[in-house]
């Protein structure tokens, strides 16, 4: 094949590609300028993330005095971004029919000021959980090593941000916020999932928190556990107006070791229960249960 077959070829297979977006595949979406930056949402994440942990993460030699500055050098241009990637958000969602109430101006900008409030909130309690991580984790020498390098904070740290928006009802921007820090941790926390204080993941990969989770406080879950559901239709999402739970609640003190699966909306598992690496549960147990080596059904 001489370079100029090579070069017709190409351009053949450049129009065949163009002419397979007029067929009526829905990923078929011309409007991805309209769409959300998932960069900018990153970007607008890593620039929220120093602030909750500014002497972490400072560049700088930080005191009282410059304190306000450094914390105004992040929060500004995460204030620019997501409340322009939010006004996108919600603009793509209007004009493709999936929301029929329109948010009235200076909506966005409300919404990120509303989450820059709750910033000392989530402050408190991502200081629980990096407690709880020290006291459950008798490797970790220190607070500062957790922060640094363990995934588990990572995760939940992106989680805490994410599901203040969630809560807001945000099409988009929560979710792109947990699946970047998904990919960054190998921990899959949805956005909506409602988690407690002391929340620690001990490693944490591969670990799946669905939707309407429900965590209570000082839960501890290792590895590789699945908070998931029984398959559903798309009619039983929590969000629709005959939904319901479709995910698992944990009470306080839970104990879920490596590998176990807890499923279904009606699975309740009891205040201080401990339940086994690789069991499978979709049958509430009670408060103080201990369930090792087989499925409770």
């Amino acid at each position: 094949m001489t370079d100029h077959d090579r070069t017709r070829d190409l351009e053949l297979a450049i129009d065949e590609v163009v002419a397979s977006y007029d067929g009526p595949e829905e990923i078929n979406n011309l409007e991805s300028a309209a769409l959300p930056n998932k960069r900018a949402v990153v970007e607008a994440f890593n620039h929220i993330k120093p602030v909750l942990f500014m002497g972490f993460f400072s560049t700088r030699g930080l005191n009282r005095d410059n304190l306000r500055h450094t914390v105004s050098e992040q929060l500004y241009p995460a204030y620019e971004l997501l409340v322009e990637q939010i006004n996108r958000a919600v603009t793509y969602e209007e004009s493709v029919g999936r929301s029929n109430t329109p948010r009235p101006q200076g909506w966005s900008s409300e919404v990120v000021l509303r989450l820059f409030h709750a910033l000392p909130a989530v402050r408190r309690t991502l200081n629980t959980d990096a407690l709880a991580t020290y006291d459950g984790d008798p490797a970790a020498k220190s607070l500062e090593e957790i922060i640094f390098s363990y995934p588990n904070i990572g995760a939940i740290t992106a989680h805490r941000v994410a599901h203040v928006l969630h809560l807001e009802g945000l099409p988009m921007i929560p979710r792109i916020i947990s699946e970047y820090a998904h990919g960054e941790t190998g921990i899959d926390l949805h956005p909506g999932a409602q988690i407690g204080e002391r929340f620690f993941i001990d490693h944490g990969t591969g670990t799946v928190v669905g939707e309407t989770t429900v965590i209570g406080r000082n839960v501890k879950i290792y590895q590789g556990v699945t908070l998931g559901a029984l398959s559903v239709r798309r009619s039983d999402r929590h969000d629709h107006p005959n939904g319901k739970q479709r995910h698992p609640t944990l009470e306080d003190n839970v104990t879920i070791y490596s590998g176990a699966t807890i499923l279904g909306g009606d699975t309740v598992i009891g205040e201080g229960s401990l339940i086994g690496g690789n069991v499978w549960l979709v049958k509430s147990v009670p408060p103080g249960s201990k369930i090792f080596g087989h499925a409770r059904e």
